[in-house]
């Protein structure tokens, strides 16, 4: 099991605030509010690439893969946090968790693309949205339609963040998982703030393999489920979104699953 390191990098520079022993927990309870370029670093010694990680407490852990020997998430400035509880990074008392995932979270079946953490500068970890819509507000980025949060039924900040297109007339959203897993079902959920909201009748998935599947999409604020032919991939593309003809200009997603399976590494 690897060796890891917390740290959080300030205006004043690094400060270690947490040394993990091999299969250990580390953690820091950082008594200190944030400040604009704040970030927080998970190095290790690269034997290890999967870990579950808690980077505040008002905000779910999860499973990212780190693909080198470490992994930075920059702190939202306070101003562009829209897309997050306004819990989220405020304050003075921060709770940060990290420990390397087990065989058992690595191997079981999951939403591969799930990713509350994402950012629109990559640090170094996976999973990892992007578009070719990016120049909006936080509420409309891409990394909201993996970030595990389903409300749906309004718009704007959080909890309704989703990948807003605007008048983009060829958009495309892009996951990227930073290694090879299998995948085999595909779930949209459509934000469904009718009738503010228009909607997607149709979609082609994309994947690294050169493959495609075309989904048939409904009216409808469910998540809509699609299984696909397994395949080996390292990345996902949703594009081609025709829109239904009304007269909303803003159809959005709210979350992109992708669902499947990775091979568990050997220790």
């Amino acid at each position: 099991m690897p060796e890891m390191k917390l740290k959080i990098h300030t205006r004043e520079g690094f400060r270690l605030l947490a040394a993990g022993k091999p299969g250990e927990r580390s953690s820091i309870f950082y008594t200190a509010p944030y400040g604009d370029g704040d970030f927080i670093l998970l190095e290790t010694d690269g034997r290890w690439k999967h870990f579950i990680v808690q980077l505040d407490d008002a905000m779910p852990e999860v499973l990212v893969y780190v693909p080198g020997n470490r992994m930075a998430f920059h702190i939202p400035p306070a101003g562009e946090r829209g897309c997050f509880s306004p819990k989220s990074f405020s304050g003075a008392c921060h709770l940060i968790r990290a420990r390397a995932a087990t065989a058992e979270e690595i191997g079981h079946r999951r939403n591969l693309a799930l990713n509350p953490y994402d950012q629109p500068r990559e640090g170094g970890f996976f999973p990892h949205a992007s578009s070719n819509v990016e120049g909006q507000k936080p509420e409309f980025t891409a990394r909201n339609a993996i970030d595990g949060i389903f409300e749906n039924n309004s718009h704007g900040g959080w909890p309704f963040q989703a990948w807003g297109i605007g008048k983009e007339s060829d958009p495309v959203l892009r996951v990227d998982f930073g290694r090879e897993v299998t995948v085999d079902e595909v779930r949209l959920t459509l934000r469904a703030d009718f009738p503010h909201d228009s909607w997607w009748r149709s979609a082609v998935v994309v994947f690294s393999d050169g493959t495609k599947e075309y989904l048939e999409l409904a009216r409808t604020g469910k998540p809509q489920s699609f299984q696909v032919s397994a395949r080996t991939v390292q990345w996902v593309e949703l594009k081609e979104l025709r829109k239904y003809e009304d007269d909303s200009l803003f159809p959005a997603l709210t979350q992109l699953e992708v669902w499947g399976t990775e091979q568990v590494p050997a220790e």
